[in-house]
């Protein structure tokens, strides 16, 4: 039996873990300097400059509705590829740390729940429970809106 397995990239928000899919990851940093944007989303948090690129930041807490957490030293921004109708957009995605990187078996992976999370099940590809946690793992590509990626593509117009 072939089981297919993919690599995730955990990281915990509000006490809860979620994971991406490892091929969206571009790299992850640590908190920086988020140059804010006025007049965007209150979960767009500004730009960053990484090596000479404008990149959109947008903090998953407030995307989520959770409650709003002071940065501190495990805050880690992941830079991610999202794809969208226009092409592939780099976007930073502060978390509250990040933990490792896991094979998942596509067996292993429940589909999500319609109910008892705190985040629209649109963007969840589905569970997985490993070492007695339940890791809720996100499609990127989903997480923001047709309107909210165009907002994030407009932040970083808006700053050059």
């Amino acid at each position: 039996m072939n089981k297919k397995e993919h690599k995730y990239l955990i990281f915990s928000l509000n006490n809860e873990d979620y994971g991406l899919d490892i091929f969206k990851v571009k790299e992850i940093i640590g908190i920086m300097d988020i140059t804010p944007v006025p007049h965007t989303p209150e979960f767009i948090k500004g730009v960053i400059n990484l090596r000479g690129k404008v990149i959109p930041v947008i903090d998953l807490r407030l995307k989520f509705s959770l409650e709003p957490k002071e940065y501190d030293e495990r805050t880690c921004i992941i830079v991610v590829e999202v794809s969208t109708e226009a092409g592939p957009v780099m976007m930073g995605v502060v978390v509250d740390s990040v933990s490792e990187v896991l094979n998942i078996s596509t067996s292993d992976i429940e589909p999500a729940p319609k109910f008892g999370t705190n985040i629209d099940t649109r963007f969840i590809l589905g569970m997985t429970k490993t070492k007695d946690r339940v890791k809720i793992l996100l499609d990127i590509n989903r997480v923001l809106t047709r309107e909210e990626i165009g907002a994030v593509t407009q932040t970083v117009e808006k700053s050059e």
